[in-house]
């Protein structure tokens, strides 16, 4: 059970209680830092922390345990991603921030609050941006102003620079539990055995889950990647590379949507696993119970296994400077049936 510490205010975060709670403490002995890392995976909720957070920060309640109160101008200002003495940063149309962006960034953070305690700036994916870039916050986190709050959001920490690290309070945010999320979504009008699905998919990712609730979509084009991953192990060589380059085609320009779908396959490989092993534990993809049991029944436990560290791989790849194609055509080549 979260503590009821941590549930107290408005955060409207799901899950990370021991997050909550560590900022909220730190709020009331008034011993905030200037510079905070919030790591994890895709979709966990790493922006809704921080925005949440930068909320508690200038709420204009006089209770300070009652921060957020969600309810005052700040609160709401930021809520709507508008307020003056909140800058958010994001790469333009996917790409990672660049040095310039940066320094506009440190330049709005030194000015003087407009009716807020702080300026708090939130740079995100920052684990994509280059290390000389990077290196362009150093000064604001070595010689940061009173009022500055500089909130660094992040897929790996250790793509963040030391000297960075080194300076700021690091949140790794884990995945929340499925029941948690389960039950939000029930509360939020979710049917139960949807919800239930849904929770399982998300591996813990507030955000996906969240997201697969209102748009049906998001469920559909999951399908149709699993889909995907099905023909692809039925088709020979030449049905491999002839999928790589579709996929390719499609998502070559956008890296993070090519990772996206081989993270949804890294669920479907370790629903294979587990079923090769006759594990009692319900698969995450149990829409698909039937067809990774079929698959787990044609295959050797060894080979699941090579599936799954080589999908984990060539995601880990494409956080770099990889090319989609040849990564997707060697990990089609491994997957197993070939033989």
């Amino acid at each position: 059970m979260e503590d009821d510490f941590a549930m107290a205010g408005n955060w409207g975060v799901i899950g990370h209680a021991w997050a909550i709670d560590m900022l909220r403490r730190s709020l009331l002995k008034g011993r905030q830092r200037h510079g905070y890392l919030i790591t994890g995976a895709p979709a966990l909720g790493k922006r809704t922390l921080a925005l949440a957070f930068a909320s508690a920060l200038n709420c204009e309640a006089a209770d300070i345990p009652a921060r957020p109160c969600g309810e005052c101008r700040a609160c709401r200002a930021i809520g709507r991603a508008n307020d003056p003495d909140l800058i958010v940063a994001d790469g333009e149309k996917g790409a990672p921030l660049k040095i310039d962006a940066i320094r506009e960034v440190t330049r709005l953070l030194a000015l003087k609050p407009y009716a807020a305690r702080y300026r708090i700036a939130i740079l995100a994916d920052f684990d994509q941006v280059a290390p000389l870039a990077q290196d362009a916050l150093l000064k604001t986190l070595e010689e940061p102003a009173d009022h500055a709050i500089l909130i660094v959001v992040a897929s790996s920490a250790e793509r963040v620079l030391p000297t960075i690290r080194s300076r700021a309070q690091t949140i790794p945010l884990r995945p929340a539990p499925l029941g948690q999320i389960k039950a939000a979504l029930v509360e939020r009008g979710c049917e139960e055995e949807r919800a239930d699905l849904i929770a399982r998919l998300s591996g813990g990712r507030v955000g996906w889950a969240l997201a697969a609730m209102r748009d049906d979509e998001l469920l559909t084009y999951r399908g149709e990647m699993l889909d995907t991953l099905r023909d692809i192990v039925a088709g020979g060589r030449l049905g491999r590379i002839k999928r790589a380059e579709a996929l390719n085609k499609r998502f070559g320009k956008d890296k993070a949507s090519v990772r996206g779908i081989l993270e949804t396959w890294l669920t479907y490989w370790r629903d294979v696993l587990l079923q090769c092993h006759e594990s009692p534990v319900k698969p995450c993809n149990s829409d698909r119970a039937d067809e990774i049991r079929s698959l787990a029944l044609r295959i050797e436990p060894a080979s699941a296994r090579a599936a799954l560290e080589s999908t984990s791989r060539t995601i880990d790849a494409l956080s770099t400077n990889a090319n989609v194609r040849l990564a997707l055509d060697a990990l089609f080549l491994d997957y197993p049936g070939l033989d």
